[in-house]
């Protein structure tokens, strides 16, 4: 079989939107990797092209330069082996949670024994919520049923848009644990887009700062110590986290 060092591989990856007789760059000469079962934090301004780079990532945009290869694979469109999940959820109002869980592994024809769905609903500690809709339940459950909706697609690579933005900051926390627990146990990677800088710093073991000015990175911090339990209360945590601010500060 053959391997490749990365999962993902992004080169010169480049988005110009048109607008009547107007252009404008929003992401310009990308370059980046994500290796099996690892974990990505994207930060910038508002504006700096990070939802872009998630919707192109996922084959939902097209670029305009530069390529996006999974696995050795160019990403053209949608495939299985990449699963995004949006800061609204993007669950079905009137669908019950068990019908949202399970609707893109049934849209994709994918056979989920009942003990993976099991197992997965107990690991983000949505069990017991089957028959409820959305708006019986709270943002944080919300957004566990969105990530089990996700998972059950089996993905190589999660993509994740502000995901626990209009949470509380312990529910935040505690989604952030649940999101480590599955990533641990079911060893996929994931790439998170956050404007809030001590989950940057928390989930990703790279962190890679999108600067609007040159429409690109402007700097990775390399963070191997992230998802660790206790990492929240390391020195190094509270180190790297004042680099990530003055890095964004510098941008303002």
């Amino acid at each position: 079989m053959v391997t490749f060092p990365e999962l993902l591989s992004v080169k010169g990856l480049g988005k110009t939107f048109l607008n009547g007789g107007e252009s404008k760059r929003v992401l310009h000469k990308v370059d980046f990797e994500v290796s099996s079962h690892e974990s990505l934090a994207i930060v910038g301004p508002s504006g700096c092209g990070k939802t872009t780079l998630l919707l192109l990532l996922s084959g939902l945009l097209s670029s305009t330069e530069g390529m996006i290869a999974l696995e050795g694979e160019p990403v053209s469109g949608p495939t299985h082996k990449v699963a995004l999940v949006l800061q609204e959820y993007g669950l079905f109002p009137w669908k019950t949670v068990a019908e949202n869980v399970t609707l893109g592994a049934r849209f994709q024809k994918i056979k989920v024994p009942a003990e993976e769905l099991v197992s997965l609903k107990k690991e983000l500690g949505i069990e017991g919520l089957d028959a409820l809709y959305p708006h019986q339940l709270s943002g944080g459950q919300r957004q566990r049923v969105a990530l089990a909706r996700a998972l059950l697609l089996r993905p190589r690579l999660l993509l994740l848009d502000e995901p626990f933005a209009a949470l509380d900051a312990i529910t935040r926390e505690r989604l952030q644990n649940h999101l480590l627990n599955v990533f641990v146990h079911r060893r996929f990677s994931f790439i998170i887009v956050t404007h809030n800088i001590e989950e940057a710093i928390f989930l990703g073991r790279r962190v890679s700062v999108l600067d609007p000015r040159i429409a690109g990175i402007r700097g990775m911090i390399d963070n191997p110590e992230a998802g660790s339990p206790d990492y929240r209360n390391h020195p190094e945590f509270f180190r790297r986290s004042l680099a990530l601010r003055q890095m964004l500060e510098e941008m303002t």
